[in-house]
């Protein structure tokens, strides 16, 4: 989409220019890249440390670079005996969701950063570590009444988040799908999660609340919850007949389908999909689930070709096939986006001002105060 498309959309800030960013290119011609690396090299290249790094410091680490910056974050691994403590009170019945804002909300209480904001890399690097940690110990404690510990053999992110999930040592492909899957959710300009963050960052706010914050603009199924509502979707059909005639109806019904279409993409789809949708195939393209994908994104084309699959709807099977849970599926894409929202709140804090835009009244015209007694 160029960016004179872009200004023709409206409602929701669309094809408003709300600030500057060096970070990303999102669907103005050149595609998706971060730091001007397309994100077709990135997801075959690279592991998803390398990417944050770059997000983090706007350079591509050396291999010496790579292998400090993976032990700091492992050095992050273990939750303290009062992070601990909060998890173990937080229900079972509980959207992940909120279990992910309250623990970095914690976090932000127990070990805060500095007003000075000099340490906010070490608490990027805590976040990144810390992150898999906390959705690991609750889902076992919460599930199953057992603590785990922190040790692990992984290195990178994806290995030890999978490895501490399912409680074995994880497969390579799925290793690797999941660098993949981390890279792609890592950074998309000014989203919602993203804005949330450089607003809450404009107040001089720490990087903990600006975190917290985006969160909670994550969690709806309009932004980041999209994978798990494509997945609900997708396994409520028992044949691939099934999902034709279910889907024709929701369309028919004028139902959103979750999983199709970017505002920022438009017809020309979202380049990420392809990226993903190689892995779904991958890891189970034999299966009835990734049949009836293809079935609905195959519909859809002929019938909806504005809308056109985008990262959520294979990233929702890609995560099935690894055997993840799908009310999981958000909380990995907090654990690649602190990535980007926290390369945001420091681009934001080295020229800040706070962000306050006005909105154009549609309210009644001035008029005179009626006490209470004459109403």
């Amino acid at each position: 989409m160029s960016l004179n498309e872009a200004k023709k959309k409206v409602g929701g800030l669309a094809g408003i220019i709300a600030g500057e960013s060096a970070i990303c290119t999102c669907g103005l011609g050149n595609g998706l890249n971060y730091y001007g690396y397309s994100i077709e090299d990135l997801a075959k290249n690279a592991e998803f440390e390398e990417v944050a790094y770059l997000l983090q410091f706007g350079k591509l680490p050396k291999s010496k670079d790579l292998e400090e910056y993976k032990e700091k974050i492992r050095s992050q691994r273990v939750l303290s005996n009062e992070l601990k403590a909060i998890l173990r009170a937080i229900p079972k019945d509980v959207h992940p969701m909120n279990l992910m804002q309250s623990a970095v909300a914690a976090i932000g209480a127990l070990e805060g950063e500095k007003e000075d904001f000099s340490n906010q890399d070490e608490k990027i690097i805590k976040l990144l570590g810390v992150l898999p940690s906390i959705l690991c110990y609750w889902h076992h404690y919460a599930n199953f009444g057992k603590e785990i510990d922190f040790d692990s053999n992984q290195d990178s992110i994806s290995g030890y988040f999978l490895e501490k999930l399912l409680g074995k040592k994880p497969k390579e492909d799925f290793i690797k799908a999941m660098h993949c899957s981390l890279i792609l959710y890592a950074e998309h300009e000014f989203n919602a999660s993203t804005f949330t963050a450089r607003v809450c960052a404009s107040t001089r706010s720490d990087i903990f609340s600006a975190v917290t914050a985006a969160i909670g603009a994550l969690r709806g199924p309009l932004h980041g919850g999209a994978n798990e509502a494509a997945m609900y979707l997708i396994e409520s059909f028992n044949s691939v007949e099934e999902a034709i005639k279910g889907v024709n109806e929701k369309l028919a019904n004028k139902e959103l389908l979750m999983g199709f279409g970017h505002r920022i993409y438009g017809a020309g789809g979202d380049p990420r999909n392809a990226l993903i949708k190689e892995w779904s195939k991958y890891l189970g393209g034999d299966t009835l689930l990734f049949k009836v994908s293809e079935a609905i994104e195959n519909l859809m084309k002929e019938k909806k070709p504005n809308l056109p699959p985008n990262a959520d709807f294979y990233s929702a099977s890609a995560y099935h096939f690894m055997g993840i849970k799908t009310e999981y599926f958000t909380p990995i894409f907090i654990m690649s986006r602190v990535s980007g929202w926290c390369a945001h709140i420091k681009e934001q804090r080295a020229n800040n001002k706070i962000i306050r835009p006005s909105s154009e009244y549609t309210g009644p015209e001035p008029r005179e105060f009626i006490t209470i007694d004459k109403r």
